[in-house]
């Protein structure tokens, strides 16, 4: 764990230059507008360590898969969004030294990232070695409004001496993935041009995505415009140069703009055209005017999905900062898009999607932004229906049986782990519970005549053919599974695999049921598109009353899979520190043979469907697993939070909270320099609203069993609820819930329900919250 960010509620700063934790600070300082994004690299030459990084949503190739035994079954590839042309690029040698702060004295260095209006600033001084001192002050920005465009100015000062300054801003395409599998570089040069602005068509091998990035460069000493001196124009890079004197006292301002059009949005002969037309409007606006439409636009997304929190500063940034790199990711305009668990932050999992996404991710959209946001999420998934039925298909299943793939950017599995692509298939009940979260949230029970129903369908026909009868057991069993604990491999019947494979069954068959009351003509298009017969329903109902789900009567918990009371029950707290954490520290062996859990497994599955469980079961089973769980991976936590907050558990939510919420703000998994975990990030917005709050909804209303963490004197939050946005604000005596605007909300608190309509607030006592 590191602590170097300062604590501010807007802003993330680092106060002075460390070296060594440059690429941790290249992570979390990195922007983004959803459709691309970069590291926080620095613009002038860096010689120390660093991982640059700019990638664009959607542009991916499919690196040839590189495992040292090869299994049938296996994908080709493995698909990566790919670091593109680096367009920030200025090349500095002033009085013949090059500025370069791994080489020459840092006197002082701020990198602060202002999240209310979602621009980056950096100011240094320095000192060249022959004792000219220099102050720069740089600000970027992504555009949330021009998704295709980038701006950045960078300042130099000189406050002592007198500088002869050599100045070259490149457009650099001759990059490569740290990631790649064979050292191989990914994009073509289509072509090039250096005059009054900058441009650089690329192509991505194989894939053939073309990118084409045009730059315009204004630069002034004092008032006076200062032309080009000459051109770089070789293959991959395009420059302008420029050569000039600085008094001291004197300074120079770069305004750079930059239009990234891409194939998957234009045609390819009209990308330099589409981007000079974007680069002459921003550049048009200045960057003064990019700064303000910027912080105007970020001011509505604030306006909506704002966590605040009083009397607790850690918190509140965290909240924030989780909220911001979510809205750097994704925003929901495009269909084709999903959301990478690094975003724009890094290349480790290669920008591809996950199971993360449905679990994790869609209920923080649903409730902080329109409903077509989520919406889309679910339509990626449908639209790549025909590739998981292929997926399926090559794994030896029929009749239209769907596996989702654990990682995928185009619906084709290209992960190459066995016990993750062949055995990791609780994916499928994630995707299908998504379906149902939504349409319980939103009401749009549309979406399941549509859509929902085609995949419903297609996931419970995999189950059915991925179960088999045990004569032993007299059950159905699922053999060879990995479940959410990746630090088990290759189990029989791991309790949650089971259990969200006969939900889904049954799911789906209450779907068509009540379709077949709303809906009988759809219903039927659909039956007959996917040739589903009523001995098929059969068959799954049977399923779900003969499944078998290992358990322990005389501790009365759920047994995560089969035999995994034979493991030595050694508790976390146990361990040597020095242990920890146990995949950079335990072979894979010792890890597979422990008793550790690297994420929920069991309580994911009570959390999914607590509705179905009583207080004194989840209660029992969380006590049992969570001593023995290492969260070592992102995603634990916060599930941990929202059982134990619903528990009652109010310090270990607490913990679990910040330990989510600030895992790559405090580097808590010594892995932040690789990229930040973006996805989950949704889970500390889960942790305060569905956790802290208690909001759930059941029957078309909502309900919350609020509690207040004694480190806070209050906190709030809006959410969009079926069209009713409302404001929730919970303090020590009471909970008041305001409908800003949109239809009337029932709100239901400690039993006491309450119909709110638009411009009406309602005041909740909160009894339990004043005995504290």
């Amino acid at each position: 764990m590191k602590d170097y960010i300062v604590k501010d509620p807007w802003q993330i700063i680092e106060d002075q230059y460390r070296a060594e934790y440059n690429e941790i600070s290249e992570s979390i300082f990195s922007i983004g507008n959803g459709r691309m994004g970069q590291r926080a690299n620095f613009e002038e030459d860096y010689t120390g360590k660093s991982l640059q990084g700019s990638y664009i949503a959607g542009i991916y190739y499919p690196d040839k898969t590189r495992v040292g035994w090869w299994k049938n079954g296996y994908p080709e590839y493995f698909a990566k969004v790919i670091n593109s042309t680096n367009w920030i690029g200025l090349h500095l040698v002033i009085n013949g030294h090059t500025l370069d702060l791994a080489k020459i004295e840092v006197l002082n260095f701020e990198r602060r990232l202002d999240m209310k209006t979602g621009v980056l600033y950096r100011n240094f001084k320095a000192k060249l070695p022959d004792d000219t001192v220099v102050e720069v002050s740089a600000k970027r920005l992504f555009s949330i409004v021009e998704t295709a465009a980038a701006g950045l100015s960078y300042c130099l000062t000189v406050m002592q001496g007198r500088a002869a300054i050599e100045l070259e801003s490149y457009l650099d395409g001759d990059i490569e993935n740290r990631d790649s599998n064979y050292d191989e570089k990914f994009w073509e040069e289509v072509s090039r041009s250096a005059n009054d602005t900058l441009g650089l068509q690329l192509k991505t091998k194989k894939t053939a995505f073309h990118v084409h990035t045009e730059a315009l460069n204004n630069l002034f000493v004092g008032d006076a415009g200062i032309p080009s001196t000459a051109l770089e124009n070789r293959e991959k890079y395009v420059a302008q140069k420029f050569q000039f004197s600085l008094e001291e006292g004197q300074h120079f301002e770069l305004n750079k703009y930059v239009a990234i059009t891409t194939s998957e949005n234009h045609k390819t002969e009209d990308l330099q055209h589409v981007a000079k037309q974007v680069l002459e409007r921003v550049s048009h606006q200045g960057i003064r005017g990019m700064l303000q439409n910027q912080a105007d636009a970020w001011a509505k997304v604030w306006n909506d999905a704002d966590v605040q929190i009083d009397g607790d500063v850690s918190a509140q940034q965290a909240i924030r900062f989780n909220i911001f790199q979510l809205f750097q990711t994704y925003t929901g305009e495009d269909e084709r898009l999903n959301i990478g668990p690094k975003g724009f932050t890094g290349e480790k999992y290669g920008g591809v999607t996950y199971w993360d996404t449905e679990a994790y991710c869609l209920p923080f959209y649903m409730a902080t932004t329109d409903s077509k946001v989520a919406r889309n999420l679910l339509l990626y998934r449908y639209h790549h229906l025909p590739k998981a039925i292929e997926n399926a298909e090559k794994l030896g299943f029929r009749n239209g049986a769907a596996l989702y793939p654990m990682v995928t950017i185009n619906g084709e599995e290209c992960h190459n782990e066995w016990e993750i692509t062949f055995e990791e298939i609780h994916r499928n009940g994630a995707i299908a519970f998504a379906i149902y979260n939504y349409v319980r949230y939103t009401g749009d029970t549309d979406y399941l005549a549509a859509y929902g129903l085609e995949v419903l369908i297609a996931i419970s026909r995999f189950w059915a053919q991925r179960v088999n009868w045990s004569a032993d057991k007299n059950k159905y069993v699922m053999l060879g599974v990995t479940g959410p604990n990746e630090y088990e491999n290759n189990v029989n019947n791991n309790w949650y695999t089971n259990r969200i494979a006969s939900w889904c069954m049954e799911y789906t068959g209450k779907v068509i049921k009540d379709l077949e009351q709303n809906a009988p003509e759809r219903l039927r298009e659909i039956l007959e598109k996917v040739s589903l017969e009523n001995k098929e329903q059969v068959t799954w109902n049977h399923i779900v009353e003969q499944f078998y789900y290992p358990e322990d009567a005389s501790k009365g918990v759920f047994l995560q899979q089969d035999g995994f009371l034979d493991k030595e029950l050694i508790t976390v707290s146990e361990l040597s520190d020095a242990e920890r954490p146990l995949n950079q520290k335990w072979s894979w062996d010792r890890i597979l043979r422990s008793c550790y859990i690297k994420q929920a497994d069991v309580l994911q599955g009570l959390y999914f469907l607590e509705d179905q469980y009583d207080l004194e079961t989840i209660e029992r089973n969380y006590n049992f697993y969570e001593p023995l769980t290492v969260h070592e991976s992102s995603l634990s936590p916060c599930v941990h939070a929202i059982i134990a907050a619903k528990l009652g558990k109010e310090d270990k939510a607490y913990e679990f909270y910040l330990r989510t919420s600030r895992l790559d703000l405090d580097d808590y998994n010594n892995d932040t320099e690789d990229g930040l975990h973006i996805t989950s990030m949704a889970g500390t917005w889960m942790t305060i609203v569905e956790g802290f709050a208690g909001m759930r909804v059941l029957d078309g209303k909502l309900h919350f069993q609020p509690i207040l963490p004694k480190e806070w004197s209050g906190y709030n939050f809006k959410i969009n609820f079926r069209g009713a946005h409302l404001h929730v604000s919970i303090q020590q005596d009471k909970t008041i819930i305001a409908n800003e605007t949109g239809p009337a909300a029932v709100v239901v608190i400690d039993n006491e329900e309450q119909e709110i309509n638009e411009g009406q607030e309602f005041r909740f006592s909160n009894p339990r919250l004043a005995l504290n």
